[in-house]
């Protein structure tokens, strides 16, 4: 049974107390029968369609419903805390349906809302967010892919998107391409391209060491109307950078229920399993490593929630927060799984153990939405922006 009296800490209102018991309760009952990891595109399908019968996905992509467009960062951190705890592919299916339309939710038009968000809240259709270049990852400003004038209601689109996630199995994507308005950062605009659009390929299916569904994209002559444009000519860095800004924490979210999860499993085994006539939790050793996965989920979860708390009570940006949350709550659930996995000894790595299955769910979540180097630069550049600031003082 996992830890739940964080839920008292004043970072939570009631809502979001009953909110957390209701999904728990729904994932523990309908998750696992829905996985299946030789078959990993249907499982996503699958969980999406629950999520949305459901009504999970709501909190992922507000707006839906023709409701008020506004994402509570605390939902989604406790949505994707317990997902993951039950599954990494639970968590994944819940988190692409956000991040696919958080520019939309953010920045679309009217129009674009109607067209686009009904459907993924409901979970009959895929949303994907397409912003990463095999030459262009982290440094978002280096994009080469172009979306160029072709005749007054449309844009062309040329030039390959790579690490796409629900690539091959969206309905739609959000694309971010350079049109030129200006060099850098500030020549990009953002396009919502659905999957069937003549002139998107999916060009190969990226096999990762825990499956999801992940492929690169190319778009030759891929015309799209300009209606399709989210915000302004030369906004796409800024719609990026805001999606992020909500979505960053959530990944902390994740690794935090990942880790909570190889915490249970610890204690489980240790109390359970016998070593020289004894539990293996007798072993001082053991209680040292048990408990220093306890302080670092704690640790975690105070950061995490921090940030959703900062950024649901009216912060414009979370740009610091966010990056501490992702960056130790990461780092320090791979130190967490793996001291599961020693717990577990040889059973650790056998394939079929939950724990094995953590300890590959939680290596990506150290890289994509900005490596733990690059939330290292962000965090570092924002502690001297303030201190130039007094300084100047």
């Amino acid at each position: 049974m996992p830890d739940r009296s964080f839920l008292a800490w004043p970072f939570f209102e009631e809502r979001h107390r009953i909110f957390a018991e209701a999904l728990r309760e729904w994932a523990r009952e309908t998750v696992p029968p829905l996985v299946d990891h030789h078959d990993v595109d249907g499982s996503c399908r699958r969980l999406v369609a629950a999520l949305g019968e459901g009504g999970w996905l709501e909190a992922a992509v507000p707006g839906s419903d023709g409701g008020e467009g506004r994402h509570d960062v605390r939902t989604l951190c406790l949505a994707r805390e317990i997902l993951a705890y039950e599954s990494g592919l639970a968590d994944f299916a819940f988190a692409m349906q956000g991040l696919g339309t958080g520019p939309i939710v953010l920045f679309g038009s009217p129009e674009l809302k109607r067209r686009y968000l009904p459907a993924v809240g409901e979970g009959t259709r895929i949303a994907a967010f397409a912003l990463s270049e095999p030459d262009a990852g982290s440094d978002v400003a280096a994009l080469s892919t172009t979306g160029m004038p072709d005749g007054n209601t449309h844009v062309r689109l040329d030039g390959v998107k790579t690490w796409i996630s629900n690539g091959g199995i969206a309905d739609q994507y959000v694309v971010f391409v350079r049109t030129g308005e200006a060099p850098g950062a500030r020549g990009l605009s953002a396009f919502v391209v659905d999957a069937d659009t003549p002139g998107l390929t999916i060009e190969e299916r990226i096999e990762v060491v825990a499956p999801h569904p992940l492929a690169t994209l190319r778009f030759e002559n891929c015309r799209v109307p300009v209606e399709r444009r989210i915000g302004g000519p030369g906004d796409g860095f800024r719609i990026a950078m805001a999606t992020l800004d909500v979505f960053r924490s959530t990944v902390g979210a994740a690794a935090l229920g990942l880790a909570r999860r190889a915490l249970d499993e610890g204690l489980r085994h240790a109390s359970t399993r016998k070593l020289f006539g004894a539990p293996l939790g007798d072993l001082q050793l053991t209680q040292a490593g048990l408990a220093d996965m306890a302080t670092a989920v704690d640790a975690s979860a105070l950061l995490v929630y921090r940030a959703a708390w900062t950024k649901d009570g009216g912060a414009e940006r979370v740009t610091r927060e966010a990056a501490m949350a992702k960056m130790h709550a990461t780092e320090s659930a791979q130190g967490v799984i793996d001291r599961a996995v020693q717990i577990f000894g040889g059973l650790g790595v056998t394939k079929g153990v939950k724990v094995e299955e953590l300890y590959r769910e939680i290596r990506a979540l150290r890289i994509y939405e900005g490596a733990t180097e690059v939330q290292k630069v962000v965090i570092a550049r924002d502690l001297l922006k303030g201190a130039g600031g007094q300084a100047a003082r």
